[in-house]
């Protein structure tokens, strides 16, 4: 795990959502999370298998958020789960073994290490900056991400008002992937948007 981690809007568009989620994937994007918190279960389900279609197409990992029904029913490759969501456990004991399971823990070491001893694949902290999507308190300590890489041995997902501008101080950290939805969703050149997180990971 290196590099963008693509996250979806809430957008009923489907045409659209597919169209700007193939240009950040021709720009770079390592990973794809597929989060509507709004959408029916027709249109979830619609949206998240053309999405899938789409990861395949590209070879990228494709990630559903909370969702473990609709994960196990399309065998997309991972679920990722919050706080208030089921428990990494369960989840992990509800999609085997082969699959990837992420945990938000957001500015917390403490959840991070239940997280690692509950089967989760990668730790996502934040948020370090404002976001126009998600509504949080900005209150993750930055010096997290290193306290992270040297105390556990799991990727770290970086998420919460990132830019390829702000975002560069994390990587410096130890930061695997940078989880990005509007600086990419609604920039006017989503692959150049993809592109510029790519830069951050060189090689």
């Amino acid at each position: 795990m290196k590099g963008l981690y693509l996250v979806t809007p809430d957008w009923d568009d489907t045409e659209q959502l597919v169209a700007v989620s193939e240009a950040a994937l021709r720009g770079g994007a390592a990973l794809l999370q597929y989060r509507h918190k709004t959408a029916s279960p027709q249109l979830r389900r619609e949206q998240a298998a053309r999405l899938q279609a789409l990861c395949r197409q590209y070879r990228v990992p494709f990630i559903i958020n909370d969702f473990v029904d609709l994960c196990l029913e399309l065998d997309a490759d991972g679920i990722h789960v919050g706080g208030t969501d089921m428990g990494i456990a369960q989840t992990r004991a509800s999609v085997g073994p082969g699959k990837i399971v992420g945990a938000s823990c957001y500015g917390s070491m403490d959840l991070a290490r239940a997280a690692h001893g509950a089967g989760a694949s990668y730790v996502a902290f934040g948020g370090f900056y404002p976001s126009r999507v998600k509504k949080y308190e900005v209150t993750t300590p930055p010096a997290i991400v290193a306290e992270a890489k040297r105390t556990l041995p799991l990727p770290v997902v970086v998420i919460g008002g990132m830019t390829a501008e702000n975002a560069r101080p994390l990587v410096e950290q130890g930061t695997d992937m940078v989880a990005a939805i509007s600086s990419v969703y609604m920039a006017d050149d989503p692959e150049h948007a993809a592109r510029a997180f790519g830069s951050l990971f060189p090689g």
